[in-house]
């Protein structure tokens, strides 16, 4: 209570967490808004489907299953930002160049991030248009021509640039990252009516019906918040979870309370959400490229292999036949490949080594140099393993309750998943930067008031 007293009293952070719901009510303001030539009554099929593009629906905040202005969210900004940041590691000699010029490198990678997000977005709508025609998912009401699609690929692009654009308005007068902010306000869009969802499949729907339905109703809700809690305070746990390495400097001396006070903190899911987003964006690659080529390679029977809810047989050796859900293992695989490459992209062994030569550095009891690397290396490796696999773990979870038909074919009820995972990541770095805040405005009044 004390806090949000000292929240109120704050004016810039008041100020900053006005500006931010300003900016995410534009951002439902345009969700709300149809793209116009397009007939979106059947995208509720989309969103039920199970699909990859479903998990994009999610981030957006159901801007897809309008198929409003706003349809590609950030995602094309999410991929550009992944695919630069990767040329950056030493693979394009030029953007590895201005990655090490300080503020002027990164302003031009922001630059090329914004050219390459335009191209990804132009591509990724008209992928989706075909996808989504080809599904009759979405009706195209005006003529069909090139100038139609362009019309509509257009509306797309300029929506998908604005959200970038109040996104880093977000970043810099409001609070938090802005692109995860507005991820985050499009996973807590469907909290409430989740709930809601929840409390009349299994207290309204019981009370024109015996005590003991209306009983075993209450239980059923009781217990399904419960696992919601539940799920939610194993996220918290994974996020906050770190694996501190003891660091020691050579200027200390022989200070032992200094050194043990240093150290090199390794979060378990380093990775945060991206390896999921990535997996998502792979897993509707192939969908979006056959509707390059025509409707008929859209709606090939291999295609189910990337749905996660369709079961497909294939064979195998000895003419036998194996029945599984390809989507979900190729899903669940491409997350533990991605979260052990961009943990080693966020905290590069080498890099950190070499920078802990520079500053004198060392971790006891290994020398610096490439045995510094070495370990610093496999105690991320372990720690990331164990971070893969409760992300796999969470996103796989709804996936596996809607396959079980655990709530009798109400997908919505489905807990866990990306979206969060975004919740809990994004609420605790927003409570970080408010205590930073906070404790920034109490040592300039201590200040002020030592200089009296």
């Amino acid at each position: 209570m004390k806090k949000f007293v000292s929240i109120f009293k704050n004016k810039e952070i008041v100020n900053r967490i006005f500006f931010t719901i300003m900016i995410l009510l534009v951002m439902r303001i345009g969700a709300a808004i149809h793209v116009p030539g397009v007939d979106p009554s059947q995208m509720e099929e989309m969103v039920n489907s199970g699909s990859p593009l479903a998990i994009m629906n999610l981030l957006g905040g159901g801007a897809l299953s309008n198929f409003s202005v706003f349809a590609l969210g950030v995602s094309p900004y999410i991929t550009a930002q992944i695919i630069v940041q990767l040329l950056s590691k030493d693979v394009l000699p030029a953007l590895t160049e201005l990655s090490k010029q300080g503020e002027y490198g990164r302003k031009k990678i922001a630059m090329a991030t914004r050219y390459l997000t335009l191209l990804l977005g132009a591509v990724q709508g008209y992928g989706i248009i075909k996808t989504m025609e080809n599904s009759s998912y979405i009706t195209i009401t005006l003529q069909q021509s090139f100038w139609t699609y362009a019309y509509i690929v257009t509306i797309l692009l300029a929506g998908a640039m604005l959200a970038m654009w109040l996104g880093d308005q977000i970043t810099e007068k409001g609070l938090g990252n802005g692109i995860s902010v507005l991820i985050f306000a499009g996973c807590v869009r469907s909290l409430p009516t989740q709930i809601t969802t929840a409390w009349g499949k299994w207290i309204t729907n019981n009370m024109s019906r015996s005590s003991g339905e209306l009983v075993r109703g209450s239980f059923q809700f009781v217990l399904y918040i419960l696992a919601m809690v539940l799920i939610v305070g194993f996220v918290v746990f994974i996020e906050l979870s770190r694996r501190k390495i003891p660091v020691q400097h050579a200027n200390k001396g022989g200070n032992q309370s200094m050194a043990r006070a240093s150290f090199l903190p390794i979060k378990v899911n380093s990775a945060g959400v991206i390896p999921v987003i990535f997996a998502s964006s792979i897993m509707a690659a192939p969908a979006v490229i056959a509707s390059f080529i025509s409707a008929d390679a859209a709606q090939a029977n291999w295609m189910k292999i990337f749905n996660y809810n369709e079961t497909v047989t294939m064979p195998w050796f000895n003419g036998g036949h194996w029945q599984m859900d390809w989507g979900l293992i190729i899903y669940l695989l491409l997350i533990l490949a991605f979260s052990f490459f961009y943990s080693q992209m966020e905290i590069d062994p080498a890099k950190l080594a070499e920078n802990f030569q520079k500053s004198g550095a060392y971790i006891p009891g290994v020398r610096p140099g490439k045995e510094t690397e070495r370990y610093v290396g496999k105690v991320l490796n372990r720690v990331t393993f164990i971070g893969a696999w409760a992300l796999v773990l969470i996103a796989a979870l709804p996936i596996i309750l809607t396959i079980a038909n655990v709530f009798d074919g109400d997908n919505s009820l489905a807990i866990g998943g990306t979206g969060l995972i975004i919740i809990v990541g994004v609420a605790l770095e927003l409570n970080a930067q408010i205590d930073g805040l906070l404790a920034g405005k109490s040592f300039e009044q201590a200040k002020a008031e030592a200089s009296r």
